[in-house]
């Protein structure tokens, strides 16, 4: 209730910063605003809230509860020490379900839509699937609950993570000197959107960096290299349908086209852009091109 309660004062700050953004990026001096690619992200948040309030309430949440139900000791939910923990906990975690949704094609089919607009800006962060209860991702997180977190504690970690990365969606703030060291920031987050080779599958960290650096998945925004954001293949619709469902689309496609057990796995399971040569649709050639 204290989160809802909350909502309407978030909407305003972040509404705040993508109208300073504006101003900012229409100036003469200004890189330009994609509005129409702004208004097809608020279109796909849209239905990201409704289908997500659905699914949370019917699936995830029941899930994580009886998650709950089994752990033997449960840690305390108002000990400063364990909020740490499960901070760095969460971190780590969301490091490896947001890279895994970058090499395992069932879980891209969900992320990629995150990756489709072709400008980077605020709007981009809310650009999240409709279809994440499906892929499982979030499955990801049940063992932080076995182990004694509070679901409560984890969920708020979580959206913590989330609005935090909001802020990273912009080219409007340069390096953060020190800061680079240990947090995610703007420039590392542009690394992530960017389709440029050197960059792909790089800075999957959420408010830290420092799992990215630990496990040789960190790269450096290059002064000299001009990014390249979305998909290596270009999605240029600005249809919340084709953005929320299209790599579905490309997934089940290429499922239906396999000739065998194997290559069936491949389409559905494999690094995207893994079926066979004779197997291969545009659509699994663009979902291969597009880890980004």
């Amino acid at each position: 209730m204290h989160a809802i309660s909350q909502a309407p004062l978030l909407a305003a700050v972040a509404l705040s910063f993508i109208v300073l953004e504006i101003a900012l990026r229409v100036r003469p001096d200004g890189r330009g605003y994609d509005f129409r690619g702004a208004a097809a992200s608020f279109g796909v948040f849209a239905g990201n809230i409704i289908i997500g309030a659905a699914v949370s309430t019917a699936l995830i949440a029941p899930v994580y509860l009886w998650c709950w139900s089994l752990v033997p000791v449960k840690l305390p939910f108002d000990d400063w020490r364990v909020w740490a923990a499960g901070f760095l906990a969460l971190e780590f975690v969301y490091y490896w379900e947001h890279r895994f949704s970058h090499t395992v094609r069932w879980l891209w089919a969900a992320h990629a839509v995150h990756h489709t607009p072709n400008t980077l800006s605020l709007p981009t962060a809310l650009r999240l699937g409709w279809t994440n209860a499906l892929s499982g991702g979030w499955l990801f997180f049940a063992p932080l609950i076995l182990v004694g977190f509070n679901p409560l504690m984890i969920g708020a970690l979580f959206a913590f993570n989330l609005r935090f990365q909001f802020l990273l969606h912009t080219e409007l703030v340069g390096k953060l000197g020190p800061l680079e060291l240990v947090f995610n920031t703007p420039s590392h987050h542009r690394v992530h959107h960017a389709s440029n080779p050197d960059y792909l599958d790089k800075n999957f960290g959420g408010v830290l960096i420092i799992f990215d650096r630990l496990f040789g998945t960190f790269a450096e925004e290059k002064a000299d290299e001009e990014i390249r954001y979305g998909l290596v293949s270009p999605v240029r619709s600005n249809n919340p349908f084709v953005i929320a469902l299209q790599e579905w689309g490309n997934l089940l496609r290429d499922a239906a086209r396999s000739r065998s057990p194997a290559a069936l796995a491949r389409s559905l399971f494999g690094r995207p852009g893994e079926t066979a040569p004779a197997e291969k649709s545009e659509g699994a050639r663009n979902a291969g091109a597009a880890i980004c």
